[in-house]
């Protein structure tokens, strides 16, 4: 019967990262710099929240878009994070994680062979979606600006079927982010154009060098923002996320997640309602964490002669290969044969990823030190 599957499906593949991560799982004295989990526990009055909700039997279906008080919670924390303003009634939607955020907003905007440009290198969960719209993912290399989607890049790429730009910042897997500066000239190449702009931003309380900035603040009305816990308050399990768009977008979205889900898990938007207030300030230790994890790696791969841009966002760096290596998943794969340490081909985020491989440090400074203590030997080793 496989003959009769949708051949869209047929087509598309298991991300990148989870093959390899699959691959390498249950190898012996393994150490894996591969996904992108948070370390830390959910906090503890997050869990507590959601262990009330389960006590006082708050297990039912929710309004579609989620409960009004989530969503004015949700207002109010991008309006003091961001000066973002949506109406929580009309403009904001609970999801089932960012990643059926993305889904519904593809599959409301995008329409047969229309066109979405993507920064390469990216993140391999937007292509399979765009395909099984029917549209097309056109990448936009980023390799020669430090991996920064630029307006003067993306009118290189931008044709009369473009639809969609997305702009996800903090990248991953780059940690690259866009300034103010950067961000309003993609505003102003965009702003005559039918073009919306959908800015996958679940790594923004995830800045380091500065406050992360928006462009829903200034290109509203093409602007659809993706944002979610999973990052920020450690919630991946939880899958709760959040669509801002003006109203006039976001009732079509609601009419996609309201078929596809109904509604997001009642319990996770207690949790959330929680985290987005009480826990509002939640990330800023991890990300006091991660900022000394990212410069200790940033040292050690330095010392090893790698060629390595610093990431000012999320947990992640992407690390161009030796002269001498070709291809992103064999040295990934020598480097688990014979280091013990799996980390991710670069070709798992588009063929321009390909020559690079991703490190994550979400993981603990004891667990970093010895992946790269025999990332240094494998290199010593090998050249």
């Amino acid at each position: 019967m496989e003959h009769l599957i949708n051949a869209k499906v047929k087509n598309i593949e298991i991300s990148g990262i989870r093959k390899f991560f699959n691959l390498v799982a249950g190898t012996e004295d393994m150490i894996s710099l591969t996904i992108g989990q948070p370390d830390f526990p959910t906090p503890f009055h997050v869990k507590a929240a959601g262990i009330k909700a389960i006590e006082e039997n708050f297990t039912s279906y929710t309004h579609n878009a989620g409960t009004l008080e989530l969503r004015r919670a949700a207002a109010q924390f991008v309006k003091e994070k961001y000066q973002l303003h949506y109406n929580p009634e009309t403009e904001i939607i609970t999801t089932v994680g960012a990643s059926e955020a993305i889904d519904i907003t593809f599959r409301t905007i995008l329409a047969e062979d229309s066109e979405v440009i993507l920064p390469g290198p990216v993140y391999p969960g937007y292509e399979p979606i765009i395909r099984l719209c029917g549209a097309k993912p056109v990448y936009a290399d980023t390799t020669t600006n430090q991996f920064r989607l630029s307006a003067e890049i993306i009118a290189n790429y931008i044709t009369d079927k473009t639809r969609c730009i997305v702009l996800p910042y903090p990248s991953n897997p780059t940690g690259a982010s866009l300034t103010k500066e950067e961000l309003t000239e993609i505003a102003a190449l965009v702003k005559e154009k039918e073009i919306f702009i959908v800015a996958d931003e679940i790594y923004s309380e995830l800045v380091y060098e500065r406050e992360h900035f928006s462009i829903g603040t200034i290109l509203k009305e093409k602007a659809i923002i993706i944002n979610g816990l999973s990052k920020s308050h450690s919630m991946t399990g939880w899958r709760v996320g959040f669509i801002f768009a003006p109203e006039i977008i976001a009732k079509h979205i609601l009419k996609v997640h309201q078929y596809n889900v109904s509604c997001a898990t009642s319990i996770s938007q207690i949790a959330a309602l929680e985290a987005l207030t009480n826990g509002k300030n939640d990330a800023h230790e991890m990300k006091e964490e991660y900022l000394k994890r990212r410069d200790y790696m940033y040292m050690r791969l330095k010392k090893m002669k790698l060629n390595v841009v610093k990431p000012d966002g999320a947990f992640y760096f992407f690390v161009k290969l030796p002269s001498q290596y070709e291809n992103s998943f064999e040295f990934a794969l020598a480097l688990v044969e014979q280091a013990r340490v799996a980390v991710v081909p670069g070709s798992a985020f588009s063929p321009i990823g390909e020559g690079y491989v991703r490190l994550s440090f979400a993981y603990s400074m004891e667990t970093i030190r010895e992946a790269m203590d025999r990332m240094e030997q494998f290199f010593l080793t090998s050249i």
